[in-house]
């Protein structure tokens, strides 16, 4: 065969092709004729760089045919892990006592984990932690410390390899001392044998009773007590309160449980469709900032535009709390909260309604609140002046409709998301491992302490108790790590975060005073 330069695939003379074809169209006026070579040159260059395409990439398998069926089928995806569930064991014999199963699931140490992406870090409040337990940083925890704090604690808790023992002292008010000791044992169920061997004193009351001002001389170390809240002058560890797992005195429900109804309840009415006026429920007999707020309510002869309601708890039982579902409460754009004999559980449902709260200036924190910020999350109300400070709130946020509304999503949505469930475990969990850390003695079980498992409370109670201990009950190990604890506040970083936190509540301040200053209402 001849080669020639001028020729290209299939041995084609292309130069000779296009003069001849230049030849014919000369020849001919047939449009047709034309379109039809086109289309054919087009398609036959296209079927080329396929073909040559696919034949450069096609994968060659050699082997045999033998060969081939023997080579194994790729092996199915694993189904996916179901954690192994441990419902209540009642005995069902109601005359012996219920003790806790020998296979108690306590002592698990290493629960299968599904998720092994790295830990999420915990929310800003959790850096709080570091602040509650410096004041022993130095010292460590002595048993001298945790003895000392025996005078006002209402029991004690020991944890031995993943089994809870409890000395009580005295009994609290209602129940929260068994639903605070039932969180605790929730925790060892949703973290089995996390936790190292502690012992720690608990006070259900009120106020906090460590002032720091006691001991500020060198030598002198606190008592390690813990307690559901404290203030700025207060050495008090904060723990999240017994209401997380429900509050029978007052029907409310688990915190899982209250934040899905609230977030129901949320879906009813656009903010913008809201009452525009500001909404409290609550006793009011239990301090005189309550009483005194009251003079704000709307009257015939002046509106301060806020909506307030006593609540009586007795009268509600009777009537089985028809007026005390929280959900139904999330119908006006803005809601109250104000303290009562010290800090409220109120707050966490305030906040979850959308509604931007309007926060009486506090005198006492929870473990949550210590991050939340002013015209972020909530409108601060001066407490020395509370029915002017709500009436120009209401008035402020009903001529700045999103900015109000704003406050009150991002409110809420801090506690729907920061302070679910799986976090307020997860900040027990760092607070007491970080506390176990400090201890500077081997735990021991006491003379008098009793074993402690969710049986031996849950399978003896009856009623509404019994109903509230089953739906918080932690069925299963949780299958994730828990979140990575943030570091200690920088002292600088420290300061500036609470001197934003003042000047924020003093520009709201000056934006009130100015309100009154310039058109007195």
């Amino acid at each position: 065969m001849t080669s020639n330069k001028n020729n290209g695939f299939w041995g084609l003379n292309w130069n000779n092709f296009f003069h001849g074809w230049r030849s014919r169209t000369k020849k001919t006026s047939s449009s047709a004729s034309n379109v039809m070579v086109l289309l054919f040159l087009f398609f036959t260059i296209l079927f080329c760089y396929l073909i040559s395409d696919a034949w450069v990439n096609y994968p060659i398998d050699s082997s045999t045919p033998s060969e081939k069926l023997s080579k194994p089928l790729p092996a199915p995806p694993p189904p996916p892990l179901r954690l192994k569930t441990y419902p209540l064991q009642c005995n069902t014999n109601k005359t012996t006592n219920q003790t806790c199963p020998n296979n108690n699931y306590l002592i698990i140490t290493n629960p299968t984990l599904t998720n092994l992406d790295p830990a999420p870090t915990c929310p800003d409040y959790f850096k709080w932690i570091h602040e509650d337990l410096r004041p022993w940083k130095s010292t460590g925890v002595t048993r001298q410390m945790v003895e000392g704090a025996r005078k006002t604690a209402h029991f004690r808790v020991v944890i031995i390899k993943g089994r809870v023992y409890i000395e009580k002292y005295r009994k609290s008010l209602q129940t929260r001392d068994k639903f605070t000791m039932w969180g605790i044992l929730q925790l060892l169920r949703w973290y089995p044998g996390k936790l190292p061997d502690l012992e720690l004193m608990f006070d259900c009351d009120d106020r906090p009773v460590i002032p720091a001002v006691r001991f500020k001389k060198p030598g002198s170390s606190p008592p390690a007590l813990f307690r559901y809240c404290s203030d700025d002058f207060g050495l008090d560890i904060v723990f999240p309160d017994w209401s997380f797992w429900g509050w029978a005195e007052t029907n409310i429900k688990p915190w899982r449980n209250a934040t899905r109804d609230i977030k129901g309840g949320n879906k009813r009415i656009k903010w913008k469709d809201r009452v525009p006026y500001a909404y409290w429920r609550g006793n009011p007999n239990v301090h005189r900032k309550r009483q005194d707020l009251l003079k704000c309510n709307v009257s015939k002869d002046y509106d301060w535009n806020t909506r307030l309601y006593l609540q009586n708890w007795k009268d509600q039982a009777k009537e089985g709390y028809k007026e005390s579902n929280l959900e139904d409460q999330c119908t006006h754009r803005y809601k109250i909260y104000i303290e009562g004999w010290a800090w409220s559980v109120s707050q966490k449902y305030i906040l979850a309604c959308d509604s931007m709260t309007l926060l009486v200036t506090p005198e006492y924190h929870e473990f949550y609140t210590r991050a939340m910020l002013p015209l972020v999350h909530y409108w601060p109300i001066k407490d020395n002046s509370k029915c002017k400070s709500l009436k120009f709130a209401v008035d402020w946020g009903n001529n700045h409709t999103s900015k109000a509304q704003a406050i009150g999503e991002a409110g809420s949505r801090y506690i729907h998301e920061d302070l679910k469930m799986e976090y307020v475990y997860d900040y027990m969990f760092h607070l007491l491992k970080e506390y176990a850390k400090l201890q500077r003695f081997k735990p021991e079980i006491p003379p008098n302490a009793i074993e402690l498992c969710s049986e031996a409370m849950a399978c003896q109670e009856e009623g509404i108790w019994r109903k509230l201990m089953e739906e918080s009950l932690e069925k299963s190990p949780r299958d994730e790590a828990p979140c990575t604890l943030p570091p200690p506040y920088d002292p600088l970083e420290l300061k500036e975060f609470l001197g934003k936190k003042a000047n924020l509540t003093r520009q709201v301040e000056m934006w009130e005073d100015n309100y009154w200053t310039s058109s007195p209402k």
